[in-house]
């Protein structure tokens, strides 16, 4: 897998699921699929920045994210 997409999946998962963890636990349910999707988007993010030879700068990111969209369209 290239690390640019998993850098996104793992941004866009991360990003569904906080509000989703936010969502159970006011409503007093427990958190099973936000927490496993949390460690899905950690771990796609760990992949990405660990396989990336230099590493990603804070920066970069947003040029990588319409990088990867631009590829998709």
């Amino acid at each position: 897998m290239d690390t640019d997409i998993a850098l996104v999946a793992g941004l866009l998962v991360g990003a569904l699921a906080v509000p989703a963890l936010l969502t159970s636990i006011s409503e007093g349910r427990p958190p099973r699929v936000s927490m496993l999707a949390l460690l899905i988007a950690f771990g796609l993010l760990g992949y990405a920045l660990a396989m990336k030879p230099g590493g990603y700068t804070l920066s970069s990111v947003p040029d990588v994210f319409f990088g990867v969209l631009a590829r998709l369209f």
